[in-house]
């Protein structure tokens, strides 16, 4: 017979405050990301920066600090470098809400939200910014956003049917050979047949009206 556990009202309340204290207690992203400019360490755990990032350290607006100045407009445009290196298309978010953290020493940390625009396809819904706290942040001057808003779509060219790789193309034509097949053309990969879903498969092959 299993011992009946029991129940421990003070250890629980206790293990609650624990946690409780330890949450309370935690850094600050203000603490947690803040920077010597001089040193390039973070003061809370010394540790120091790359060498490579620190131009981009100097050079940094987040996406926090760069709302605040025009929060009376609510709206600001934000990019990252990495993105300008990786990808000809825009990708920029557009901030519509900021939740600064007052305990910051310049307000420049918190969380921000807005409509986020990836290789120029825009989402409807606003979602929070992630990676707010990374350095590679730039801002979008104002008069340089709807130049950098322009992009013409390039129409996407989607294949759906791919050779097999050369052994499997091998396997595959000997099975047929053995069965004794017709071998007419060459055997292909449908990429809609494999992507897609058993069920969707299914619904595309049924044919008529069960009965």
């Amino acid at each position: 017979m299993a011992r009946k556990k029991l129940h421990r009202p003070i250890a629980a309340m206790a293990r609650k405050i624990r946690e409780y204290r330890a949450l309370k207690d935690r850094p600050r992203d203000s603490q947690r990301f803040a920077v010597d400019y001089e040193t390039m360490r973070r003061p809370l755990t010394q540790k120091r920066l790359p060498v490579r990032a620190w131009e981009d350290v100097r050079n940094e607006n987040r996406p926090v600090g760069a709302a605040l100045p025009p929060a009376a407009l609510g709206v600001g445009h934000v990019t990252r470098k990495s993105w300008l290196w990786a990808h000809r298309e825009p990708c920029y978010w557009v901030i519509t809400k900021v939740k600064a953290d007052y305990t910051a020493e310049n307000m420049d940390h918190g969380r921000a939200w807005g409509y986020l625009t990836f290789k120029g396809k825009t989402e409807e819904e606003v979602r929070e910014i992630d990676k707010a706290m990374y350095h590679d942040w730039r801002i979008v001057p104002k008069h340089e956003e709807e130049a950098f808003k322009k992009f013409i779509p390039v129409p996407e060219v989607t294949v759906r049917f791919l050779p097999y790789p050369p052994l499997l193309r091998a396997m595959i034509l000997a099975q047929w050979q053995k069965e004794g097949k017709p071998i007419m053309e060459e055997p292909i990969i449908d990429l809609e047949k494999v992507l897609a879903s058993p069920q969707e498969w299914a619904k595309k092959k049924a044919t008529g009206t069960p009965v």
